[in-house]
């Protein structure tokens, strides 16, 4: 099975968040990516239990996703 993983960087809250359309019931944060991508694979076992169809196992594809902001400003020569 193969599960595509958003993660999401929430600057106000200084959190990574994790969702997927693949495991509805996926929505995980962490203050670090590497902790969250921990979480998820903790995790996936146990959300998918729900799940009608339990596969053997599951192929995780990390999509990441982060916003920033550069300011430009003009040196006058």
């Amino acid at each position: 099975m193969d599960c595509r993983i958003k993660i999401v960087r929430d600057d106000e809250a200084k959190v990574w968040i994790a969702n997927s359309d693949d495991i509805k019931s996926l929505v995980l944060e962490s203050e670090s990516f590497d902790a969250l991508v921990v979480k998820v694979k903790n995790a996936i076992e146990d959300l998918l239990s729900f799940e009608d169809y339990k596969p053997s196992y599951c192929d995780l594809n990390f999509i990441a996703e982060r916003r920033d902001r550069v300011s430009l400003c003009r040196r006058n020569s």
